[in-house]
């Protein structure tokens, strides 16, 4: 686990499990070449069995790595479909609710200047060491080896001393710093439209059993090199990241079932780290987000992030109204792919019931003044009923119970959302369109 090995050429060490060399096989190699410098200068000459000369004899061809130098070097040289033909290009004033329910927000969006968004940013000058300074060195948080894509803890002073050394032997990349609870929430506020639409924001309860999640506010500092492999948002959840300096390249796959399908076959298989997932489909997208421009990603989404230069951003992820039903489907991906509790958004099924009860309550209050509630509502309240059914049946229900509210009757509420929607149906017949939201209607929030 420990062995490493040095390029001879550029003098790099690597992981000896990274690069696919074995610590008993080192020996018989006399000049190594690391997966980069075997681009230019050819294979690693290794020692001949029989006789005295050397001679440049390729070491048994092993799988490219997800991570390794070698992958990055590839992907760079890939060739992948424009974005272009997925990506939508709103200002900032023209992200709205409305223009987010046109197409209930299931395509890509970037933004390529910030005024119009409402966010509150630091100076483009901020550094990492500024984060250090507004979080605290001792504050642990979770990197990402990104030669064998394995997370590991380590304090922030320790990542900001590895970020500013001279010499980076391994490529870390931090995705996951939660900031809502420390002084640099004071400089950072999300886009509008996210507090205008989150779950959490609008519809968790001031007084819950459970705790309220934070997931709001992240900071992402990438080395250049980062690589973060295909996944479905963690939790189910919708994205905005915002470049401050550097640039993402993101690597988009839409979620068609045919796709979802692909994606957990991929993620279950043993030679997952050997295969890119971007050649398993018949579409991959490539969109750089370059420094100052911000991108949403809706739920369900697959894809990768490459970091070609080092890069500060920040971000978070939020659950909405706008496409409940895939919100759904992503979680169960999620779950049945078994994924890490700290890649999963907590409370997921909590915050489901307290949405459900709303949600009853609006249909119920458009319903008595005659105005007709938008589809996707009517397909999110259905989705959610699904979901609910399937949460407590008896031999699911061990799985699920300690994850309810205790303010929730479980069997009432899914008898009235099926009774509802049957209500909504049969008043507006089939003329349930854009007439009113769930936006439109914050009273019913309280």
């Amino acid at each position: 686990k420990d062995f490493m090995i040095q390029c001879d050429l550029c003098q790099d060490w690597f992981h000896g499990g990274c690069i696919g060399i074995e610590e008993e096989k080192a020996d018989d190699i006399d000049i190594y070449h690391c997966p980069n410098c075997e681009v230019l200068h050819g294979p690693s000459i290794i020692k001949k069995q029989h006789g005295s000369s050397q001679e440049h004899v390729g070491l048994k061809s092993e799988p490219v790595k997800t991570g390794s130098p070698l992958f990055i070097h590839q992907l760079q040289g890939k060739t992948f479909e424009s974005s272009e033909e997925v990506i939508l290009k709103p200002t900032g004033s023209q992200l709205t609710v409305e223009f987010l329910e046109e197409s209930s927000f299931s395509r890509p969006i970037l933004v390529l200047k910030k005024d119009g968004l409402g966010m509150k940013l630091p100076p483009s000058s901020f550094t990492v060491r500024d984060v250090e300074q507004y979080v605290g060195s001792d504050k642990e948080i979770h990197a990402i080896d990104v030669a064998c894509q394995d997370s590991c803890k380590m304090m922030l002073g320790d990542f900001v001393k590895y970020y500013y050394s001279g010499k980076r032997e391994k490529v870390f990349n931090v995705i996951s710093l939660e900031f809502s609870n420390t002084r640099l929430s004071t400089i950072v506020e999300r886009p509008k439209i996210v507090h205008r639409i989150s779950w959490v924001e609008n519809l968790w309860p001031e007084e819950c059993d459970f705790e309220r999640p934070n997931v709001q506010k992240c900071c992402f500092m990438s080395v250049q090199g980062s690589y973060t492999d295909f996944h479905i948002e963690f939790g189910a959840l919708s994205i905005w990241s915002h470049v401050l300096k550097g640039e993402k390249i993101f690597y988009l796959i839409h979620p068609t079932n045919a796709n979802l399908t692909l994606f957990e076959c991929w993620s279950n298989s043993s030679k997952q780290k050997e295969m890119f997932f971007g050649d398993q489909v018949d579409k991959c997208y490539k969109c750089s987000v370059k420094q100052g421009q911000t991108i949403f990603i809706p739920a369900g989404w697959i894809h990768a992030v490459l970091t070609p230069v080092d890069c500060l951003a920040f971000g978070g992820k939020f659950l909405h109204s706008l496409n409940i039903e895939m919100q759904l489907k992503a979680y169960e991906i999620q779950k049945k792919l078994s994924v890490a509790g700290l890649f999963m958004f907590p409370s997921f099924e909590t915050i489901c019931w307290h949405v459900g009860k709303q949600i009853l309550n609006i249909l119920g209050g458009l319903r008595e003044q005659g105005t007709c509630p938008a589809s996707y509502l009517v397909r999110g309240c259905k989705a959610l009923r699904m979901a609910f059914e399937a949460w407590t049946r008896k031999e699911d229900l061990p799985d699920h119970e300690d994850k309810i509210p205790k303010t929730v009757h479980t069997t009432q509420l899914i008898e009235d959302l099926a009774r509802e929607i049957s209500l909504v149906e049969d008043t507006f017949q089939h003329n349930i369109q854009k007439m009113n939201t769930i936006f439109d209607v914050q009273p019913y929030f309280h």
